[in-house]
């Protein structure tokens, strides 16, 4: 089964639904497609490398975050249902339309996470999210920062050995896999769950001594009992590994960033909703990541997400 016929047989079980939601998808898995494309040959294409500026993030641009972001942007900006939309490139959302033009959906979305690996051959992704707009609010900051309880939909596409498409509305996980023969995703797993236990745990350990005394503490532990390290630095990769195998992944709050690394709307939000709809758990600090409230649209949060079971284990330790 396709992507799009998946999508579609969901959408079946509302009557009210439009079909604008399916156009969407339908956008972001065409944007895949072409970024999929512009990953393989970037060696080939001259594409990896900086383009010597910076993001809002204080990042340095890489030439494929620039071609990833305008890939999406290009795609998703032609369906007339989508009112605003958040990257991670950007400083502020664009808004596309209001909500009396039939602008029905914000997206945010981190075009092409771990781009930095790109040169060593490292998996890397894009990760979006999906919320409904309201017509009410007029400024695009505060119609995107909602909390993420409040999402239609979540996914990433991971580009490595194969493309990899994995998908939440809220009714469980999906995944799919480009087949490169016919240019569609095709659906490989339903009703994904995550296993419950796993003695893995994926954390960056070079900034360990910057942790908090709980974080230390649960690794300490972790050596004691045989568990094994796992950790890639692409966030996508790293979530899909603990996805599908177990485990938890970790970035907590350090001293250079005490409230966290990564980005809330498009990237803890999202990956929260799809680790809890597998079955497992995802903490930001002491509530659920899927509960917190952001009110800037760069908002960092800590992250702790994974297996049931992993995950209870190092709040345990970590509160």
């Amino acid at each position: 089964m396709s992507l799009q016929s998946h999508i579609l047989l969901e959408e079946a079980k509302f009557p009210t639904a439009s079909g604008d939601f399916t156009w969407i998808i339908s956008a972001i898995s065409l944007a895949a497609k072409s970024i999929a494309n512009h990953v393989r040959r970037a060696r080939l294409s001259g594409a990896i490398g900086k383009i010597g500026e910076t993001n809002v993030q204080g990042e340095e641009q890489q030439k494929l975050d620039v071609i990833a972001n305008r890939a999406i942007i290009r795609c998703l900006g032609t369906r007339a249902s989508v009112a605003v939309l958040a990257s991670e490139e950007h400083d502020e959302p664009t808004i596309l339309r209001r909500g009396n033009e039939g602008g029905k959906y914000c997206v945010m979305f981190d075009p092409l996470d771990g781009s930095s690996n790109l040169d060593t051959g490292v998996g890397v992704g894009t990760i979006f999210s999906i919320l409904r707009n309201d017509p009410h609010i007029h400024d695009a900051q505060g119609t995107v920062c909602q909390p993420g309880t409040h999402q239609v939909a979540a996914g990433y596409v991971l580009y490595g050995s194969s493309t990899i498409f994995v998908l939440t509305t809220g009714n469980g996980v999906a995944l799919f896999e480009l087949d490169p023969f016919i240019g569609s995703f095709l659906l490989v797993k339903e009703k994904v769950r995550i296993p419950e236990t796993n003695k893995v745990y994926s954390v960056n350990e070079a900034y360990r001594e910057t942790f908090p005394e709980g974080y230390r503490r649960y690794l300490d532990w972790a050596h004691q009992n045989g568990y094994s390290s796992r950790y890639i630095g692409s966030m996508v990769a790293d979530v899909h590994r603990t996805l599908l195998t177990g485990g938890v992944f970790m970035y907590p709050p350090t001293k250079k960033n005490p409230e966290g690394k990564l980005r809330y709307l498009y990237e803890a939000s999202p990956m929260a909703m799809i680790i809890e709809q597998a079955g497992g758990l995802a903490f930001s600090g002491s509530k659920r990541t899927m509960e917190h409230e952001p009110r800037e649209v760069h908002e960092r949060v800590p992250v702790l997400l994974g297996s049931r079971a992993e995950v209870e284990k190092v709040r345990e330790f970590v509160g």
